[in-house]
């Protein structure tokens, strides 16, 4: 049996890695994203702030992998071949649910997701041997609880409600008070506040790496510890006025303390996460690697091994914290998921309009609309004079007010707030000696900063609350998922034994395999989709904008003319997972060209003064897009819905009459695009529009065949109200088409005689 244990050692470590890599790519918004969305400076300086931080707090990283062995169950309760399957179980559900979260982009606790399948993974274990020796099932419950130690579970629960009502808070009052005192013209103000920005912001810093940082580092001896907690005051005291004289010298020098304060906080945050979240990864190998020395010490057989001894502390070896360091590192420059990761918290906290990464939501609505009427109700008990100030604190200056698309997400006030805050209430959480989740902190003081700065204004805020219910829903299904996913593989891996533990192995990489595939085809057409998009220095002549709109026009009409043979095609044979891959393709493309609708007014002020006037071609091309795209949505959701409810055939004279249109279509969809590749707009547009119109009266036609059919033939309701829904939808697509083509037509015109004049 030693061959199996040191195959499953091996199993494990490898898992390991691989959760090391997931994990990280979550976790990393924790201490980037402040840096990296106000842009405080090159992101490669960022980067390896934050890669020193990881590496000095991996490497003198507390070896006490507590949570692991003792934290969540009774060890003595448990023999050792038990314990390694938790462990195989904990790992395999671990990397099953970060890959999950890093790939829709959200952020979770890996403190909560490991805590939550350790304890699923034990009550697993737990009650199958309960089930065993005991036949009634209130026996079997009540037997459970003796393995795992519920107190902890508490402590962890309450925390998760805690940590997040106290830091939005918290984050919204001190960014509220910062922005009265600073306001968004913070630098003339700095001549004076340099040295006290100085002194309390990375005062706190300070404070939180003494507290949170080094009390977690091996190295540090308890009479260390011990002199630290007594004379906590005296030196904060001394840093206070150390960084007051430092903070007032590099305001001297001209170098920025918000951004010193940025990255110090960077650091601090990214050594006290590999100093004390480094558990959350190799924590549970690590404790089955003491497992296995144990048991081959002791000479017991391993079904009859209890492991009490697991209560006794055990160093973690050295090598172990190098070599997760350093993979912590990579992760960090190479995994894109970790920025994709990042876009999330970015988005929910930028300053100002952009694309929403979220939709809005009943609940978000109510709560916004409630929101109003409360700050409606505030405002009329504040003096008028009173609160024309405070709007006034808050007004931004000109240069502020860039529209432009690449300007960071928010100013290094909010970004050293969201840092120190989250360092400091961390801090405090530890002393107080509470569980408190990095993440969560670090997420919703970001949450709470962006809404006292008024970044989620009226236009905003639906979109934004619902993108925060979204993640707060998501870190309660993490240790709802995390409990299901321990507790299920455990019963596998025990019931399978080896066998379940390398089919399980394959079956998890298989899903993180197809995850990669599934998100690097999602990146590439995210990237597709990016060269649609306005280049700022394209825009700035009428040929710019003729240009874009040559290439809009070409993708739009491209799909649809591929759509709608498709769905006609799919529809004639009932092929039901065709025409749902049309419907959501069309899905798709109205999707783009709405996001192309939402860069107008960027559009409109990147675009230079003399060209100001063929803003309006483009906005009415993008509008008959738009319809178009509305069109084919219309005309592939209805077949596909006429399909899916089982509906009968259309008659083969409306298949053939269908087709005839499609064909048809096609030859002057394939002319559309001849025209925008050889710019044979004038004559070639002239027959074109009539060449389309005579479809449309074809069109026309066929629907006053159909209503003298109806009245002498028998037909069905549904084949009915089908056939007239794609005809006449049909109809509104060429006239989309036609009024395209003839305002990019006489556009086209207008510009030929423009340049011929010049």
């Amino acid at each position: 049996m030693e061959q199996v244990y040191i195959f499953t050692l091996s199993a494990l470590f490898a898992l390991a890695i691989f959760d090391l890599v997931v994990g990280v790519s979550n976790d990393a918004v924790n201490f980037l994203n402040s840096a990296f969305s106000s842009r405080a400076a090159r992101l490669r300086t960022i980067m390896i702030v934050a890669s020193i931080g990881v590496g000095i707090g991996a490497i003198f990283s507390n070896g006490m992998m507590e949570i692991a062995k003792k934290g969540i169950f009774n060890p003595e309760m448990f023999y050792f071949e038990e314990l390694m399957v938790i462990f195989a179980a904990v790992m395999l559900a671990d990397i099953l649910l970060l890959d999950f979260f890093n790939t829709l982009g959200l952020p979770t606790s890996t403190t909560i997701s490991i805590v939550f399948e350790l304890l699923g993974a034990s009550v697993g274990v737990a009650f199958v041997k309960e089930l065993k020796e005991k036949d009634r099932l209130l026996y079997v419950i009540d037997g459970v609880r003796n393995y795992i130690n519920t107190d902890k579970v508490g402590q962890v629960i309450v925390a998760i409600f805690v940590s997040v009502f106290i830091a939005f808070v918290v984050g919204s009052l001190v960014q509220f008070l910062t922005r009265l005192l600073f306001t968004f013209d913070f630098e003339k103000r700095m001549r004076y506040f340099s040295g006290i920005v100085g002194g309390i912001a990375l005062t706190a810093l300070s404070y939180f790496l003494v507290i949170k940082g080094l009390s977690g580092l091996s190295f540090m001896h308890k009479e260390l510890l011990d002199w630290i907690d007594q004379n906590t005051l005296l030196l904060l005291g001394c840093f206070f006025v150390g960084f007051f004289i430092l903070g007032q010298v590099l305001y001297w020098y001209k170098v920025s303390i918000w951004r010193v304060v940025i990255l110090s906080g960077t650091f601090a945050l990214a050594m006290a996460f590999a100093g004390n979240d480094l558990v959350n990864f190799i924590g549970v190998p690590v404790a089955a690697w003491d497992s296995f020395q144990l048991w081959e010490a002791s000479g017991t057989p391993e079904q009859s091994m209890t492991m009490g001894a697991l209560r006794e502390n055990v160093q973690t070896p050295q090598i172990f914290l190098i070599i997760a360091g350093t993979l912590m590192i990579l992760t960090i420059w190479f995994s894109k998921k970790a920025l994709n990761v990042m876009q999330t918290e970015m988005k929910l906290s930028q300053q100002g309009g952009g694309k929403e990464r979220f939709e809005a939501t009943g609940l978000s609505r109510g709560i916004v609309r409630f929101s109003v009427w409360v700050t409606s109700m505030i405002e009329a008990l504040i003096p008028k004079r009173t609160l024309k100030y405070i709007h006034s604190r808050f007004e931004k200056p000109e240069e502020e007010k860039s529209d432009s698309i690449d300007k960071p997400a928010y100013d290094v006030i909010r970004a050293a707030i969201n840092l120190v805050v989250s360092s400091s209430l961390i801090a405090v959480g530890t002393s107080l000696k509470l569980p408190l989740s990095t993440t969560y902190v670090t997420f919703m003081v970001a949450m709470g900063t962006s809404l006292a700065d008024r970044a989620w204004g009226r236009e905003s805020a639906v979109f934004r609350v619902a993108g925060v219910f979204n993640v707060i829903g998501g870190w309660f299904l993490t240790a709802g998922a995390a409990f299901v996913m321990g507790l299920g593989i455990a019963v596998i891996l025990f019931y399978g034994e080896i066998y379940g533990l390398i089919t399980m192995i394959f079956l998890v990489g298989y899903l993180v395999v197809r995850n990669a595939i599934a998100y690097r085809r999602k990146q590439r057409k995210e990237k597709e989709a990016q060269k649609k998009r306005f280049n700022k220095e394209d825009l700035i002549t009428i040929s710019g904008i003729m240009k874009l709109s040559s290439q809009n026009i070409a993708g739009a009409v491209q799909t649809i003319d591929e759509l709608y043979r498709e769905v006609i095609d799919n529809l004639a044979v009932e092929n039901h997972k065709g025409l749902k891959a049309c419907k959501k393709r069309a899905k798709a493309l109205t999707s783009d060209i709405e996001d192309l609708k939402s860069d107008i007014y960027y559009f409109i002020r990147s675009i230079d003064d003399s060209s100001v006037t063929s803003s309006k071609f483009y906005i009415l091309i993008l509008d008959y897009l738009h319809s178009m795209s509305n069109s084919i949505s219309f005309i592939a959701d209805t077949s596909y819905t006429h399909v899916d409810n089982n509906h009968k055939k259309l008659k083969y004279n409306h298949i053939r009459n269908l087709k005839t249109i499609s064909e048809k279509m096609q030859q002057q969809f394939q002319k559309i695009l001849e025209i925008l590749n050889v710019s044979m707009y004038s004559n070639s547009t002239t027959q074109l529009i009539k060449d389309v119109s005579s479809i449309k009266d074809e069109i026309s036609e066929l629907i006053e065949k159909q209503i003298r059919d109806i009245r002498t033939t028998e037909s069905s309701p549904k084949n009915t109200k089908l056939y007239f829904s794609l005809l006449l939808e049909t109809r509104v697509l060429i006239r989309s088409i036609i009024n395209l083509m003839t305002l990019f037509k006489n556009f086209k015109d207008q510009f030929r005689t423009m340049t011929n004049e010049k």
